[in-house]
């Protein structure tokens, strides 16, 4: 998503004012408590009089626009230091590696879903289920996901450190390496004893749409009748390619809307030929964001059926902004709805049917219920 002009003008003069406060309170100036501010000026003119220890005013700039984020009670908002900024341009202008994990939100904790066997995650004793309460010493309670995926990631050779809690002890793996993490986002196969595809889709990046039609022309290759599409634990990923996975399921109208505050609201439309397929979707509550937005639209346009447990609930857009000391905000700009106009932000999708799936159930219920399902569809 662009950064829109308005928007950022809107930021600078923010940022701008808050300056101009404490210019004024390090000259001891009494402003008039024009909605609030006032306040404000008087604290910081508290601090500098007052408060024992010597504050610089660049640390409380950085805390005032750090509380102003904090106060909107948006877990995607965020205020991202100096170094934190640096390393997220570094990781989206560079080539980098990571640690082979798959991730979700539990509750206030980051969790892993899965660590990719032979990663550096893997061979360092991390397990699903461990719920990661660090990141090089910061604290990772309440973090957001994409936050945390890159902060992760980084250039190749290069150390990051977690310190994890498994069944209430705390576990710390230090200066884990990353490395380059080949793990494709697209698996499929044909399901034994069956003329059924079954594809896992784990993440959304640039080449998840190439590896989705290859697959998905393998698997005609192969005279399948029916689909099973497995977006289980996926947190989502870009935008643009949840869109032309979607285009490739879809016949026409409506992928995904997106409403913004301000400026000219945007719908993705499908242009293909679509899955001439049965399908059953597979998704449970670590299915997230761009995942939501292609279980979305197939729920919408009724080209599958659901089973499983309600998504995530990730139905919002973010934007990051620089700001002039270096560091960043991020901040939501935008809401997904899906084709009929519904808003899952903080709700989810709904399955079609409900099935749970206990954690470390020997059987795939979810799987085998879609199973069910589609040999009685192609029965019938």
């Amino acid at each position: 998503m662009g950064l829109r002009s308005g928007t950022l003008g809107r930021i600078l003069i923010a940022v701008g004012l808050v300056t101009c406060l404490l210019v004024a309170a390090a000259g001891y100036t009494v402003l008039s408590n024009y909605k609030d501010l006032g306040n404000l000026v008087r604290v910081i003119s508290l601090i500098r009089t007052q408060y024992l220890e010597t504050v610089t005013t660049e640390q409380m700039v950085e805390g005032a626009i750090r509380g102003v984020v904090e106060s909107l009670d948006d877990p995607y908002s965020t205020y991202l230091d100096p170094e934190t900024f640096k390393k997220l341009n570094e990781q989206i202008h560079g080539s980098f590696g990571g640690l082979g994990i798959l991730v979700g939100i539990e509750g206030d904790y980051l969790t892993v879903v899965r660590p990719y066997e032979g990663t550096p995650a893997y061979k360092a004793g991390i397990k699903a289920g461990d719920k990661i309460i660090e990141i090089d010493q910061k604290d990772a309670k309440g973090i957001d996901l994409d936050t945390a995926i890159d902060l992760m990631r980084g250039p190749v050779g290069t150390a990051v450190s977690l310190t994890v809690l498994r069944n209430g002890e705390q576990k710390e793996f230090n200066n884990l390496i990353r490395e380059e993490i080949r793990v494709p986002t697209v698996e499929g196969k044909v399901l034994a004893g069956t003329e059924i595809g079954y594809i896992v889709l784990s993440s959304f990046n640039d080449n998840t749409p190439n590896e989705l039609s290859d697959t998905l022309q393998e698997l005609k290759s192969k005279n399948i009748k029916a689909l099973i599409l497995d977006l289980r634990n996926n947190p989502g990923g870009e935008l643009r390619s949840a869109v032309k996975v979607a285009d490739q399921f879809l016949f026409q109208g409506p992928i995904v809307h997106i409403d913004y505050k301000a400026g000219e609201d945007y719908t993705f439309e499908a242009h293909k030929p679509g899955l001439n397929l049965p399908l059953v979707v597979l998704q449970n509550q670590h299915t997230a964001s761009a995942a939501e937005i292609l279980a979305g639209a197939i729920k919408d346009h009724h080209l599958g059926t659901l089973v499983g447990t309600t998504s995530f609930g990730k139905g919002v857009v973010q934007t990051v902004f620089p700001l002039d000391n270096g560091a960043g905000i991020k901040l939501t700009t935008a809401r997904y709805l899906t084709p009929d106009k519904h808003d899952i932000n903080k709700k989810g999708i709904e399955p079609d049917i409900t099935v749970e799936q206990p954690r470390g159930a020997a059987k795939d219920l979810q799987l085998q219920k879609a199973l069910d399902l589609m040999k009685e569809q192609l029965a019938g």
